[in-house]
């Protein structure tokens, strides 16, 4: 299930806001300009689709957010509990990092947290099926795939060469929560 929650970034042991609805969710998400939409996650794909099935079942809305924001090139990235490297893909995204272009997924299936650190708030934003979260260039953020990682996304990027990370140096992905599934 989709929340969103709202911490002081020195105070990670209580939020200041729970949002569980996921229209406000998007309202507070927006107004520090991160987008967050719900598409349709409906389309009939096998048990473990191919890239080219997930990204042919979601083309409309993929292309749609191509032509909208301009978006080079599209992915897709899944991850189960067997797979024999989620260790090493979970500890690539759990520190504090940016990116030079927007951040944007769609879940086809699954779940994942997305910690963003603006300003002086933390923004936990536990994303599911359905969801599409555009984290804008520049936001410093990490993201958590879980010890058991069971997730299918689609990825849009403005760089060709897709996902280009430059840490921050900050522990305070530390302080915060992880996802425990």
């Amino acid at each position: 299930m989709s929340n969103l929650k709202i911490y002081r970034d020195g105070h990670p042991e209580s939020p200041e806001m729970i949002v569980n609805d996921k229209q406000a969710m998007a309202e507070e998400l927006n107004k520090v300009g991160v987008r967050y939409e719900q598409w349709s996650a409906e389309a009939e794909l096998a048990d473990q689709p191919t890239q080219e099935q997930v990204i042919e079942a979601y083309k409309e809305d993929i292309q749609r957010l191509m032509r909208e924001e301009g978006y080079q090139t599209v992915d897709v990235v899944s991850m189960t509990p067997d797979h024999p490297q989620k260790e090493a893909a979970r500890g690539k995204f759990l520190d504090e990092h940016r990116h030079g272009e927007d951040e944007v997924r769609f879940f086809v299936d699954g779940q994942g947290l997305f910690t963003l650190h603006i300003g002086e708030r933390v923004y936990e934003v536990l994303c599911s099926k359905g969801d599409l979260i555009s984290v804008p260039a520049n936001t410093p953020h990490w993201f958590d795939m879980g010890p058991n990682p069971r997730f299918t996304a689609i990825r849009l990027f403005n760089n060709p060469d897709g996902w280009v990370a430059n840490f921050t140096g900050d522990d305070i992905a530390l302080r915060f929560n992880r996802l425990e599934n």
